[in-house]
């Protein structure tokens, strides 16, 4: 199943995508006496995925062939919600682009860091370059959601705490890192320095996950690509290991890595491309 997010009528509501593109919840609600919340943030609290997904998979699917969707060439995206409690990342977990950096053999645990909310974009929104940089990187990432709140949750059980997968662009101003790799963090934070969507793709319908490929694109050229299989820490273990620092929540946020960053400048067009997933697009302007 896929949810997103869409812009419609002023608001942002959640839909699940068929097809013939995303049917509104409040849409699915009216048709089938049901009660799901049209906030996909909320939906994921209240824990309702596994109830829309058993409405999708025991028969909802054929019938929201049959009701009212927005078409793709029509439909504007929001991210697929606003205000997620934490966004983690992973840094250098391609080989190829750890061992370009000089950080192969691996380290027994990852590079990880936090961003705030306020980084927050999503499709066809713009990434601003700030004023402070002359040099801002994207980065394109698989990018995975949490569905249930855990703790120290095992590797092989990883699996049953996620939502889904989806597209993000994590954006770096890395000339403020490279003055001191403490850094890191202020070179990450900047306002639009993170976009995910349009769609959140549930994990049942990835059939071989180690087989999905990221792409960071400028300008409509790939860049860098690589594959899932290629990461130093599986995603499932990248859940397992978070958790095992703090708990993790419905709705948080956790980017895996990028096979290559791309400097963007005003003007440009950013994306990334996930097989099997429609691509995340951002334009790129400069500070106002």
């Amino acid at each position: 199943m896929k949810l997103a997010t869409i812009k419609l009528r002023g608001t942002e509501q959640a839909a699940v995508v068929g097809e013939h593109g995303p049917v509104p919840i409040e849409t699915i609600n009216r048709k089938e006496h049901a009660n799901f919340s049209s906030d996909l943030f909320e939906l994921l609290q209240k824990n309702q995925l596994a109830e829309l997904k058993e409405w999708y998979d025991s028969g909802g699917k054929s019938r929201l062939s049959e009701m009212a969707a927005v078409t793709e060439n029509e439909v504007e995206y929001a991210p697929p919600y606003r205000n997620p409690r934490k966004i983690c990342g992973i840094g250098m977990n391609y080989a190829a682009k750890a061992e370009q950096l000089g950080a192969v053999p691996p380290e027994k645990e990852p590079v990880c860091f936090l961003k705030p909310a306020t980084c927050l974009i999503g499709p066809g929104e713009n990434i601003v370059l700030p004023p402070q940089s002359r040099r801002v990187t994207a980065e394109a990432e698989l990018c995975i959601v949490i569905g249930a709140a855990c703790k120290n949750v095992s590797k092989s059980d990883a699996p049953s705490v996620v939502a889904g997968f989806t597209p993000a662009l994590d954006m770096t101003a890395q000339d403020i890192h490279a003055k001191n790799p403490r850094f890191l963090g202020k070179s990450k934070w900047f306002d639009t320095f993170f976009s995910f969507g349009p769609h959140l793709v549930t994990a049942d319908e990835i059939d071989d996950l180690e087989s999905v490929v990221a792409e960071t694109v400028l300008n409509g050229q790939v860049v860098h690509r690589d594959h899932v299989a290629n990461m130093i820490y599986h995603p499932w273990f990248i859940v397992s290991h978070l958790s095992h620092i703090f708990t993790l929540l419905p709705g948080d946020i956790i980017m895996t890595g990028t096979p290559g960053s791309a400097v963007i400048r005003h003007g440009d067009v950013a994306e990334c491309r996930l097989s099997g997933f429609a691509p995340l697009i951002n334009p790129v302007a400069g500070a106002s």
